[in-house]
C-alpha cells in the first residue's frame, strides 16, 4: 500500500467547524420528538448558551488574529480569515434552525401543554391592568433611555444585555436614534395572573418594555423599536510574568470582560434597514456578524422555564444517584480503601461519597494533612466549606485554586479568599499553566505509620455538576499513588523539581508521551498477535502528533474505537490512513465528561483516567494527571463501561470520512441508550450487593462493533 503523508491539511477537520457540528448534535437533541418536552428546550437553551461562550473566546480570538495579520494554516489548512466566513456560513444555518425550532415546534407545544407564552396582541384586559402596574412599579425605576446624538455618543452596552434599538421622530419628523437596556436584574419571563392553577402563562419583559415605552420618549413618536443583543470578546488577557499579585490581576481584568470588542450582533429581524446600518456603523460590525433572529433574543434565557417547577410529565423521570457498591453499608471508608481501590461512577453514584470522605478527614482527630486541586467549584460549595471546617480543626489544608478557570474566575476568586481567611495554605498554580487535574490527598497518622488516601478523578470537584456530567472518581490508598500525589503537590506549591512517577503521568511533562509510547506498544503488540485493540473516551482529540500515530496505528492494523463528545480533528475511515478507526459521539441526559484509555496490550489490559483530553492545550500548557487503574475487577468495571458506550444506539452518532456525522444502524441490534443502561446497572450493582454481599459486573449487552 502506497504510504500516505500523515501531514496533509485533507485528513484533518478545523477545530471550531468541529464544534459547530457538535453544537447542531445537541441542537439535534432539541429537534428529536421522542424526548420530554422541557427536556427538548432545555437542550436548545444550551445550544445558544454553548454559541455565545464560541462567539466570546473563539471567534473573538480569530478576529484578533486578523486583525494583528496572522495568516498561518491551522490543522485543517485554514487561515483565521478562511475560518471565520466558514464559521459565519456553518453559524447562520445553525441559528435559522434554533429559531425554527423554538417558534414552530416548541412555542406551540408548550401552548398545548398549558405553558403560554403570550405577545402583546394576546394580552387579556386583566393581564394589561397587571403589567401596567408592574412597569409602574418594577421596571420604570429601573430602566433608563439613553439618547444618541452630538452629545450623547453611542453609549458602551454590557456583554449579552437586551436592548432596544429605538427609532424617533419629532414634530419636524427628523430621525433620532435612543436605547433601552431591557433591565437584567429583572427576570427575563414576567409570570401573569392566571385563574387555572394547572395553566401558567408568561410574557417577556422586552415586550413589556415596549408596550409602555411612550411613556419614556414623550413628545417624540415611535417610528420602530425592535430588540438587538451584542456578544463581546470576554477572554481575559493576563501577563502572568509581570503580575505581582495575581488575585488582584484576575479581578481587575473581570471588569473588562463586560466591555470586550464587539463580535457578534442578534437583531430582530423585522427591523429596517435604517437600524441595521446604524447599529453596524455604531459596532463595528460587518454584515456577515448580523444574525437575524425570529423570535426572542437569548436562547440561553429559555432555560428558566425549561426548569420551571412543576410540569414534571414534560421533563425526564426523576433520576437519584444510587450508593455506590464497594461502599454498601456504614463502612469506614479508611478501612475500605486499606483493603481495595474504589472506582466512583457519577452521576449514576452519588458525590456524596467524595463529600463524606472529605468531611470524615477534616472530623478525624488521625488526620494531619488534607491537599486538594480545585478548578470549578459549586456556588454553595460543600467541599470548599469542609475544607474550612478542617482548618479550623487544626488540620494543615492546602488549596491548589485554579483562578484561571474561564467564566468561574470570579467565583473561584471569592472561595480562595474564604479559604486563606480561615487558615488554609491557598496558591494559584504555576505561572503560565492551568491546573487542570482534580487530585484530593489526605494524610493520616495510624498505627503502622503516616498512610496517604488519595481521590482522582476525571472530573471537578462540583457537587452541582456531578449530578448532571460524566465523570469518574478513583480511590486508592497504595502507596505508590500516595508518594506521586504528594510530589505533584511539592511540585505545585513549592519549588520541587518533577521527580520519577511511580504510577502517574502528568502534563505538560511526561503525560503526552505516555499516551503516544501506549499507542506505539500497541503496535508492536498487534504485529506480534493480530489483535491490537485501543478505545479511547475523551471530550475532545485535536492534538496533531496524536492523531498522527492514531494513523500509523490503523495502518499497522490496529483497531481503534474512539467515543469522542465533542471536537475531532481526526477523520476516520479514510483508506489508508485510518480505515480501522470509528469515531462515535455521545450526546444525551448527562453531559459525557469522563477520559478512559484502553489498551489491550495482548491479554493483559492497560487501562488509565485522566483529566485532560487530547488537545495541545492540555496537554502542553496545563498540568493535568494520567493515572492506572490496575485492580483487575476495577478493569473488568472501566471495560464494561466502554463497551456499553461502544453499544448506544440512541443517543450515538458516528463520524463518516467526510466530517458529517450520523446516527448509529440499528438494524439487527438491540436499542440501547447508554446512559439509561447505567443507571439500571448501577441500581442493579447495589441490590446483588445487599442480597448477596458478592457484586459481578453484568454481561455485556451485545458485542460491540
Amino acid at each position: 500500500m502506497k504510504e500516505q503523508d500523515l501531514d496533509n491539511h485533507k485528513y484533518y477537520t478545523n477545530r471550531e467547524l468541529s464544534w459547530l457540528d457538535f453544537n447542531n448534535r445537541v441542537l439535534e437533541e432539541a429537534l428529536r420528538r421522542d424526548n420530554p418536552l422541557l427536556e427538548r428546550l432545555k437542550f436548545l437553551s444550551i445550544t445558544g448558551s454553548n454559541l455565545d461562550e464560541f462567539y466570546m473566546i473563539r471567534v473573538a480570538g480569530l478576529k484578533e488574529q486578523v486583525e494583528a495579520e496572522y495568516t498561518k494554516k491551522d490543522i485543517s489548512g485554514l487561515t483565521p480569515n478562511e475560518q471565520l466566513k466558514k464559521i459565519s456560513e456553518k453559524t447562520h444555518i445553525m441559528v435559522d434552525k434554533q429559531y425554527k425550532c423554538l417558534m414552530r415546534a416548541l412555542i406551540p407545544q408548550l401552548k398545548s401543554n398549558n405553558l403560554i407564552i403570550k405577545d402583546i396582541s394576546d394580552l387579556e384586559k386583566e393581564e394589561k391592568k397587571f403589567l401596567k402596574k408592574y412597569f409602574k412599579s418594577t421596571i420604570y425605576p429601573v430602566i433608563t433611555p439613553m439618547a444618541v446624538d452630538q452629545s450623547r455618543p453611542f453609549p458602551l452596552l454590557p456583554n449579552k444585555s437586551i436592548n432596544q434599538a429605538v427609532r424617533l421622530q419629532d414634530e419636524n419628523k427628523i430621525d433620532y436614534y435612543a436605547f433601552l437596556q431591557v433591565p437584567s436584574i429583572l427576570p427575563r419571563f414576567i409570570e401573569l395572573p392566571n385563574q387555572d392553577a394547572d395553566k401558567k402563562s408568561f410574557i417577556l419583559l422586552d415586550k413589556v418594555v415596549q408596550m409602555f415605552s411612550e411613556r419614556l420618549f414623550k413628545g417624540y413618536e415611535i417610528i420602530e423599536m425592535f430588540p438587538f443583543r451584542i456578544t463581546r470578546n470576554a477572554d481575559l488577557s493576563i501577563d502572568e510574568e509581570e503580575a505581582e499579585d495575581l488575585l488582584k490581576e484576575i479581578e481587575s481584568s473581570l471588569r473588562q470582560r463586560q466591555w470586550g470588542v464587539p463580535v457578534r450582533l442578534e437583531l430582530d429581524k423585522r427591523a429596517s434597514e435604517e437600524i441595521k446600518t446604524f447599529l453596524l456603523s455604531m459596532l463595528d460590525l460587518k454584515e456577515e456578524d448580523i444574525f437575524y433572529v425570529s423570535g426572542p433574543i437569548d436562547l440561553s434565557a429559555w432555560m428558566s422555564i425549561a426548569t420551571i417547577d412543576g410540569f414534571e410529565e414534560l421533563k425526564y423521570k426523576p433520576f437519584k444517584p444510587v450508593k455506590s457498591h464497594f461502599l454498601y453499608g456504614d463502612k469506614d471508608i479508611f478501612e475500605v480503601l486499606k483493603e481495595k481501590d474504589i472506582l466512583l461512577h457519577h452521576p449514576y453514584e452519588t458525590f456524596d461519597h467524595v463529600e463524606n470522605f472529605l468531611s470524615k478527614a477534616a472530623d478525624d482527630p488521625n488526620v494531619l494533612a488534607i491537599k486538594q486541586t480545585l478548578y470549578r467549584v459549586s456556588g454553595d460549595s460543600t467541599v470548599v466549606n469542609t475544607l474550612i471546617k478542617a482548618a479550623e480543626n487544626g488540620k494543615q489544608v492546602t488549596v491548589l485554586v485554579e483562578l484561571k478557570a474561564r467564566f468561574d474566575e470570579e467565583n473561584n476568586i471569592q472561595w480562595a479568599k474564604k479559604l486563606e481567611k480561615a487558615g488554609c495554605y491557598v496558591v494559584y498554580g504555576l505561572v503560565g499553566l492551568k491546573t487542570h487535574s482534580k487530585i484530593l490527598l489526605v494524610v493520616r497518622k495510624e498505627p503502622e505509620g503516616i498512610k496517604k488516601y488519595v481521590h482522582m478523578s476525571t472530573g471537578n470537584y462540583n457537587d452541582k455538576t456531578a449530578k448532571l456530567y460524566t465523570d469518574i472518581g478513583f480511590m486508592t490508598s497504595k502507596e505508590p499513588y500516595g508518594s506521586d500525589a504528594s510530589a505533584l503537590f511539592n511540585v505545585l506549591t513549592g519549588y520541587s523539581q518533577p521527580p520519577e512517577w511511580k504510577k502517574i503521568a502528568v502534563a505538560p511533562i511526561s503525560l503526552k508521551s505516555r499516551i503516544i509510547n501506549m499507542i506505539k506498544n500497541e503496535i508492536e503488540i498487534h504485529k506480534k498477535t493480530g489483535k491490537g485493540h485501543i478505545i479511547i473516551k475523551v471530550n475532545s482529540l485535536l492534538d496533531k502528533e496524536v492523531i498522527k500515530v492514531m494513523y500509523e496505528a490503523s495502518n499497522a492494523g490496529v483497531k481503534l474505537d474512539l467515543i469522542v463528545r465533542g471536537i475531532c480533528a481526526l477523520k476516520p475511515g479514510i483508506k489508508g490512513v485510518s480505515e480501522n478507526i470509528t469515531v462515535r459521539s455521545i450526546v444525551g441526559k448527562f453531559l459525557e465528561h469522563s477520559r478512559i484509555f484502553y489498551f489491550s496490550n495482548g491479554e493483559s489490559p492497560n487501562i488509565y483516567m485522566t483529566s485532560a483530553d487530547l488537545m495541545p492545550r492540555n496537554l502542553e500548557r496545563r498540568i493535568e494527571t494520567l493515572y492506572p487503574i490496575e485492580d483487575e475487577n476495577l478493569q473488568k468495571e472501566t471495560k464494561k463501561i466502554l463497551d456499553v458506550m461502544l453499544s448506544d444506539t440512541e443517543k450515538a452518532r458516528v463520524l463518516q470520512p467526510d466530517g458529517t456525522y450520523r446516527r448509529v444502524d440499528r438494524r439487527g441490534k438491540k436499542r440501547v441508550d447508554s446512559q439509561e443502561y447505567f443507571i439500571k446497572m448501577y441500581e442493579k450493582l447495589l441490590k446483588s450487593k445487599r442480597n448477596t454481599e458478592k457484586i459481578e459486573i453484568l454481561s455485556p449487552i451485545s458485542k460491540p462493533e
